[in-house]
């Protein structure tokens, strides 16, 4: 790992270092880009227009994001063929015997029966609602988003389809994960800048409510720049990793996420 000054400056922002949010704020600017799709599962929802195609296969790729992200990818590809890449349509009008067409679909532990849930789940609820986001929202007092994640969760499990093998693949703060998933598709649908990668089409969520997706590279990075002390990784170590950076941005907290998984898995900082 690239050694920071071993007496970084006090920062006006508190206990964090000037020394070090200059790091991160160069490293947002640098990873932030287009150049940064090609090989994220961002890429997904980048193949659509229509928001409720962009925000299907963001949550498709998010859900199954996770083991080497050229394989994510093309298992997200994978399951979209299957709905001839027009999700939104697929999910409104299929029939059971559509269905079918997921006979043998496996990624990991998510199977054929984990895509039957998550796709009966969304047909309920597109037919009430014009867009996942209504799912989320939470009232504009909220410091974060965890309520919404909360009943997104809950919302799935009361669902008439659910099968108990599939809540692992939609966790919930009230259960102390750390929806390391979840939080990505959030940051995907909800922040809003001019580089791109993003793509900021739920307008009722605010920025800065959003949690940073909590992975293996950002916590390393996060614990090497002292920006998570929690030994246990769960959803309080979220939020006080959210806190740290809220101290950094307090509008914009999670573009950092950008470059604490720069630092990880780009850099190879340990």
């Amino acid at each position: 790992m690239k050694q920071i000054n071993s007496k970084p400056r006090t920062s006006k922002k508190g206990n964090l270092t000037e020394e070090i949010k200059a790091l991160l704020d160069e490293r947002v600017e640098r990873y932030n880009t287009l150049s940064f799709i090609e090989n994220d599962p961002v890429r997904i929802p980048h193949l659509f227009t229509k928001k409720q195609d962009i925000e299907i296969a963001g949550l498709i790729a998010a859900t199954l994001a996770w083991g080497q992200r050229i394989t994510v990818i093309n298992k997200s590809k994978d399951w979209l063929q299957r709905m001839d890449y027009a999700p939104h349509d697929f999910i409104i009008n299929s029939s059971k015997k559509d269905l079918s067409v997921f006979k043998n679909f496996k990624h990991r532990t998510f199977n054929e029966t984990d895509a039957l849930v998550f796709l009966n789940f969304l047909k309920s609820v597109y037919q009430k609602h014009a867009s996942l986001e209504k799912l989320f929202v939470v009232d504009e007092e909220e410091l974060t988003i965890e309520q919404g994640l909360i009943r997104f969760a809950d919302k799935f499990y009361s669902h008439e389809n659910f099968q108990k093998r599939t809540a692992k693949h939609i966790p919930s703060p009230a259960k102390k994960a750390t929806c390391k998933r979840l939080s990505m598709y959030l940051r995907w649908m909800v922040r809003k800048d001019n580089k791109g990668v993003d793509f900021g089409i739920w307008q009722n969520i605010k920025m800065s409510q959003l949690t940073c997706p909590l992975d293996v590279h950002v916590e390393r990075v996060a614990r090497k720049l002292k920006l998570l002390k929690r030994n246990t990784l769960d959803w309080q170590a979220v939020l006080e990793l959210t806190e740290q950076l809220r101290k950094l941005d307090a509008s914009d907290p999670v573009k950092y996420d950008f470059a604490l998984f720069g630092l990880g898995i780009e850099e190879g900082w340990r």
